[in-house]
């Protein structure tokens, strides 16, 4: 039983390398603690299992909320990532190309990496205009310019050779 608790706890493990949602984790150490009660008592499978569970719930009770405080916080003002999503609404990011509609989308840098985004408008936004993120769909971020209507690129002048 020794062996099916350790390996139960590896496998818990792999998924959190995987995903780092810091609930597998506290799953492979109530499973290592089943291990280390079926040493103490290996034909206290019940015994185990409860240690298990209780060893586990407390992780993701207690000890979860921290460490993922702690793992989500931001480098630049700490302040923390409201999930995976959560996170990216509210930051502010640079435009790399033009960012238009849903049919003309643009990217930005976010977090060192080149996102797909769209205007939240109508109007096509600018390269190199700090903007918003104020929704996330997919992998396609939703931004507004910071400057509000001075962010925003007159396409018909533009084209024209005339200024924004």
């Amino acid at each position: 039983m020794v062996v099916a608790w350790l390996i139960l706890g590896v496998v818990f493990l792999a998924i959190e390398l995987r995903h780092f949602a810091f609930y597998a984790i506290f799953a492979a150490i109530g499973a290592f603690a089943g291990a280390i009660v079926a040493v103490l008592w290996p034909t206290a499978f019940v015994v185990q299992v409860v240690v298990a569970v209780i060893a586990a719930g407390i992780g993701i009770k207690v000890a979860r909320p921290a460490v993922s405080k702690a793992f989500h916080e931001r480098r630049e003002g700490h302040h923390p990532g409201r999930g995976v999503h959560g996170a990216l609404v509210g930051e502010e990011v640079l435009t790399l190309d033009v960012v238009g509609d849903t049919h003309h989308p643009g990217h930005v840098r976010l977090a060192g990496e080149r996102w797909l985004a769209v205007s939240g408008s109508d109007q096509a936004i600018p390269a190199g205009t700090q903007v918003w993120v104020t929704a996330v769909s997919g992998t396609t971020l939703t931004v507004w310019p910071v400057a509000g209507e001075a962010g925003y690129l007159d396409l018909g002048n533009a084209e024209q050779g005339g200024d924004q």
